[in-house]
C-alpha cells in the first residue's frame, strides 16, 4: 500500500489500518489526482484500483490507493436505481453515524470516467473472508458490528469475500451500492450471530443514530422512502435487541457466497 508521505500515521479512526486518518483520506480522495493502476477483476461494475496522490503546502505528497467507481461503469439494473456509488458513500456515512468503523473511508469524488465513490484500498490478507474468519474466531467484534450495519442498511448483496481482514488485524466490509432498498431485500452470508443480544457499542450505535436527526451527508444520498425505510430499520433492530434470525426459510442467501 502507499504511505503517506506528509508523515500522518495512523489509521481511519487511529487504528492503523490505513496510512492516513479518515479526515486526510476524505480530504485526499476529493481534492488529489488519480492515477488508473488497473480494473479490478471479478467485478460486475467497472471498478478501479487508483492511486490518489495531493501536494502540500509544505512541499510534501500525500498519497494512498484506493477504490474508485465511477456511475459511467454500472450496468443498469431492474430494482435499483443507477448511481450505485451513492450507496457505498452512504453505507461509510451510516456507519460514521453510528460510529462502528467496519467501513472504508469513502467519499464522492471526480476520475477520468466521471463522478464516483473513492474508498481507501484495504491492504488485506485476500485469503481470508467471512467464513474462514468465522471458523478461526477472528474479528468476531467487527463482524458482530458489519452483520448489525448490513441489517439497518438493508444489505443485499453480503458476500463472503466483500469481508476483508486488515493488515492490524481489524475487519472491514466492502462492496456495498446494492443497500438501502425501500423494501426488505437482505441478503447474506452472516447468519452466524442470529439470536445473539446486540453488542453494547451496537446498541448505543443505534441510539445515537436515531436520537437526532439523521445527517444531511447521509440521507441526501436516498430518497424519501429509502430514508423512511432506514429509519423504520434502525428501530426495529433496537427494539429487537438481537439478531434477527432468516425469515424466509433460507432465501436471504447472496450467490456466489463467496
Amino acid at each position: 500500500m502507499a504511505g503517506g508521505d506528509d508523515g500522518t500515521k495512523g489509521g481511519a479512526s487511529g487504528n492503523g489500518a490505513f496510512d492516513l486518518g479518515a479526515p486526510e483520506l476524505l480530504e485526499l480522495f476529493v481534492e488529489g489526482e488519480m492515477e488508473i493502476e488497473g480494473r479490478m477483476p471479478y467485478s460486475s461494475n467497472a471498478t478501479y484500483l487508483v492511486t490518489m496522490s495531493q501536494e502540500l503546502s509544505s512541499g510534501k505528497t500525500r498519497r494512498h490507493r484506493a477504490i474508485y467507481k465511477p456511475g459511467r461503469g454500472e450496468r443498469p439494473l431492474w430494482d435499483f436505481p443507477p448511481d450505485l456509488y451513492k450507496r457505498e458513500v452512504a453505507t461509510y456515512r451510516l456507519a460514521d453515524a453510528m460510529g462502528l468503523d467496519v467501513i472504508p473511508p469513502t467519499t464522492i469524488g471526480s476520475g477520468p470516467m466521471g463522478e464516483g465513490s473513492i474508498q481507501a484500498f484495504v491492504d488485506a490478507d485476500f485469503s481470508e473472508h467471512y467464513f474462514t474468519l468465522q471458523e478461526a474466531g477472528q474479528g468476531l467484534d467487527d463482524l458482530r458490528r458489519l452483520c448489525a450495519l448490513d441489517l439497518v442498511a438493508n444489505n443485499t448483496d453480503r458476500k463472503s469475500g466483500h469481508c476483508l481482514l486488515a493488515r492490524n488485524g481489524r475487519v472491514y466490509g466492502i462492496d456495498h451500492g446494492l443497500s438501502f432498498h425501500a423494501q426488505w431485500k437482505l441478503r447474506t452470508v452472516m447468519w452466524d450471530f442470529v439470536g445473539e443480544p446486540l453488542p453494547d457499542d451496537v446498541t448505543e450505535g443505534l441510539e445515537r443514530f436515531l436520537a437526532q436527526d439523521p445527517p444531511v451527508e447521509l440521507t441526501c444520498l436516498l430518497d424519501r422512502f429509502e430514508n423512511d425505510a432506514l429509519l423504520t430499520r434502525a428501530r426495529n433492530l433496537l427494539a429487537a435487541g438481537e439478531y434477527p434470525d432468516d425469515d424466509t426459510g433460507g432465501h436471504r442467501y447472496p450467490w456466489p457466497l463467496v
